[in-house]
């Protein structure tokens, strides 16, 4: 038996918080939260993997206020939700498992027309806010100063309220073109002041926002962070500023970076790999225009990147180099047990796991089981990507080989 992969599945500190295992469920947005309140579509959702055996789970798209959120039907931090939040909460951690909630906000990229602090969506410059077209929402605008004060607020009180109701970690989304990330993006961020420019400049917010929930949950209570490797488009961001912002995130005393890759907004397949998942949503879209606009740009919205396992790995690796105090965390391709034995011996601290836990709730502990009798062990997924494309259908994502 090989002592890195069995280092996979032995207790891990992450931070001042022990998990159980090194696998944790990767925050990857659930559509099962009907009206923004969480419930027993979302409880059920990650029950299965917390007796499954996972380390930690992660609930997705946790925003930082309602205006934060993508569509009406994410939920935001406020009291409305503490008891349901709060209980969920409960019954998951007596499993044994840890609970993250993924902090985040959607800065620019919103079809939420349901908006309260603001007028329309809001990010680092004024943009095409693409996702609002078909919502009538078709322009983005710049934020001011005080809208920037503004929303680190939002982000420190949303740490209080996290913390309040029982998560044991909080994941900050940096990643994927959401609003942290529109501001380290040279495609996104193209301001004059000290927000935008060199790569300092254009880290200012997402550093505030750590230093901000640093602050509301106190030094021992996990902070860690997702941030892309690169946008996948050719003037967005590359490798090698991630790489060094990654770094100052570990200057700034984060716990762990995940070194995820992509952008939901501009190249969502450079995250995912495999199949494109333009068909599924054609299938699921009800808007005609929408749909229409599909069949027309789909193919070239998005690419075809084949899947292979371990394909953020040479990215990771340069991170791990460059982090003195924080984990490690991979995601991206990692779903077999000889990719499991991979990262461990190359000096990753945990790993994400996203469609094979849909497609095997309970991996963890079947992988452990099979490392136990000297066997392999595989979820059954097959990255056909048709998981993705139904996050906004009716009962959220869910994996279609097993649940039709």
């Amino acid at each position: 038996m090989s002592q890195n992969l069995e280092r996979a599945f032995k207790p891990a500190m992450l931070g001042k918080l022990e998990l159980r295992n090194r696998l944790i469920k990767a925050g990857t947005f659930e559509g099962k939260t009907p009206n923004g309140v969480p419930g027993e579509q979302l409880l059920n959702f990650h029950m299965g993997m917390a007796e499954g055996g996972i380390g930690m789970t992660t609930l997705a798209y946790c925003a930082t206020e309602s205006d934060g959120r993508l569509n009406d039907q994410m939920m935001f931090m406020h009291e409305g939700i503490r008891p349901q939040l709060t209980a969920i909460i409960q019954k998951l951690q007596a499993t044994g498992a840890r609970v993250s909630g993924q902090m985040a906000h959607c800065g620019n990229f919103s079809k939420n027309k349901h908006l309260t602090r603001l007028k329309r969506p809001m990010g680092p410059s004024r943009q095409i806010n693409m996702l609002g077209l078909p919502s009538g929402m078709p322009f983005a605008g710049a934020m001011t100063h005080q809208q920037i004060d503004e929303m680190v607020q939002t982000f420190y009180d949303a740490g209080v309220f996290m913390k309040s109701v029982g998560f044991d970690a909080i994941e900050l989304h940096m990643g994927h073109g959401y609003g942290l990330s529109q501001f380290i993006s040279p495609r996104t961020n193209r301001r004059t002041d000290e927000y935008g420019g060199s790569l300092v400049n254009r880290m200012r917010l997402p550093l505030r926002a750590l230093e901000a929930v640093r602050k509301a949950v106190g030094d021992d209570f996990p902070i860690i962070a997702k941030i892309s490797l690169m946008d996948g488009v050719r003037d967005g961001l590359q490798q090698d500023e991630s790489v060094k912002s990654a770094g100052m995130l570990d200057a700034a005393g984060i716990d762990g970076v995940i070194t995820s890759g992509g952008t939901s907004s501009m190249n969502v397949m450079k995250m995912f790999r495999g199949p494109s998942i333009v068909h599924g949503m054609i299938e699921q879209e009800k808007n005609i225009f929408m749909k229409t606009g599909l069949k027309i740009l789909g193919p070239k919205m998005f690419r075809n990147y084949p899947y292979h396992e371990l394909y953020f790995m040479e990215g990771a690796q340069q991170v791990r180099d460059l982090l003195k105090n924080a984990k490690l965390i991979y995601i991206g391709g990692c779903s077999t047990m000889a990719s499991f034995e991979k990262v461990m011996s190359a000096g990753v601290d945990f790993v994400q796991l996203g469609r094979p836990l849909l497609a095997d709730p309970a991996y963890a502990n079947h992988a452990r089981s099979a490392l136990d009798a000297g066997k392999s062990y595989a979820s059954g997924c097959t990255h056909c990507n048709r998981c993705v494309a139904l996050i906004d259908a009716p009962g959220g994502i869910r994996c279609p080989e097993l649940h039709g």
